[in-house]
């Protein structure tokens, strides 16, 4: 008798919006991202946000030439879609630089009609939490979709 074909487990979930920022948690959403797009057969996007103060992009951004750390973001993110490419799974990258990550993130999330953000946690709590906030909290209080937060 053959094995059952996973199904589903979401009534709609067609396009997956992977928030990276190069650790070892967006990562580990990087995963759980790639294990539902096989099952229910869905396109990622994976957004990364360079987060810069406005008032010290300009200077960053002279300082790393223009490119070193834009450059690093993208090859990042190029190595992410090679394993979803190899997965059979459509990826598109996204790279953003400002403020306010979360922002952008809800902003992806409208404008390419996502299902389903995926993404982790750094798990700060007590002070830490109040003084830089959470990135995910954010996203979930303000997303158009439903979120999945991997734990720490």
């Amino acid at each position: 008798m053959g094995r059952a074909k996973p199904i589903c487990p979401l009534t709609k979930c067609k396009r997956i919006l992977v928030a990276m920022d190069r650790s070892k948690y967006s990562e580990k959403a990087f995963d759980q991202a790639i294990n539902i797009a096989k099952i229910c057969k869905s396109t990622l996007f994976v957004v990364s946000v360079i987060d810069l103060y406005s008032e010290v992009e300009e200077i960053v951004l002279a300082f790393e030439k223009k490119g070193n750390l834009l450059k690093g973001t993208k090859d990042y993110l190029e190595g992410i879609k090679a394993i979803a490419i190899k997965e059979n799974i459509p990826c598109e990258t996204i790279v953003h630089i400002g403020e306010q990550p979360h922002e952008f993130i809800i902003r992806e999330a409208k404008e390419k009609n996502i299902d389903l953000i995926v993404m982790g946690t750094h798990g700060r709590t007590g002070l830490e939490k109040l003084l830089i906030g959470s990135v995910a909290e954010r996203v979930v209080g303000h997303a158009p979709c439903a979120v999945m937060v991997t734990p720490a």
